[in-house]
């Protein structure tokens, strides 16, 4: 393995952040499609590979967007719609609390949205559903049947998508806010009943003038979570 290898490694995975504004840029298939093949190579365990991914674009990403965001939109509409699994816990505890809060906070501070202003972080919150005006979103899917661990090989697969999306010049924002709408996407894709929704992703070229792309999300140290015993 070449001496340089590890820094572009570590490169890339610095790099990668979550994108909040994308470029009316296309991308091409080929380049979805050598993306997701390489992620692919992520380990699962006993190699079940649960993942499936269906890529949007054009109308279709469109059309899905156009009715999530109109029932996000809609109180009485919106009350209908849970989500399929507990993404976050139902009592938040800190330190997770705090860096919640945090990421929030520096992020509307960032658009000049205060905390009273309800009305701009719901609109904001409502880009989620267009996939950040990204041109490729992602929606991914398991089966029922798998247990919670393939949630852990999932979660692997879908690092290796964002990490080989950056190291191609693209950016990605993973979303668990479509997770609500497991209903609308299940519906609009046609999705067999014995697959749920993971979640999204947007896919594209990050646009750099957008100021909520400067978000900087800071990280504990290694001390703070690993544990070195002899």
């Amino acid at each position: 393995m070449p001496p340089n290898v590890s820094a572009i490694v570590d490169q890339v995975i610095y790099e990668r952040h979550s994108v909040r504004a994308f470029l009316p840029k296309s991308v091409d298939r080929e380049d979805v499609e050598a993306i997701l093949s390489v992620a692919a190579r992520a380990p699962s365990g006993t190699n079940t590979q649960p993942w499936q991914v269906y890529v949007l674009t054009g109308a279709a990403k469109d059309a899905l967007s156009d009715e999530i965001v109109a029932t996000f939109n809609d109180p009485d509409a919106l009350a209908q719609h849970h989500e399929e699994y507990d993404y976050y816990p139902s009592t938040w505890v800190d330190p997770y609390l705090a860096r919640r809060r945090k990421v929030g906070f520096d992020l509307y501070g960032l658009l000049g949205l205060g905390r009273d202003n309800q009305a701009g972080m719901k609109a904001q919150h409502a880009r989620n559903y267009r996939f950040f005006d990204a041109p490729v979103g992602l929606i991914f899917t398991m089966d029922r049947v798998m247990g919670q661990g393939s949630l852990l090989d999932y979660g692997m697969f879908m690092q290796n998508v964002m990490l080989a999306a950056r190291a191609r010049g693209l950016d990605t924002c993973p979303q668990a806010a479509f997770n609500q709408f497991h209903r609308i996407i299940s519906q609009r894709l046609n999705l067999p009943a014995s697959q749920k929704v993971v979640c999204g992703m947007a896919l594209g070229y990050a646009d750099m003038d957008k100021i909520e792309n400067r978000l900087e999300t800071e990280r504990v140290p290694v001390s703070e979570f690993a544990h070195f015993i002899d």
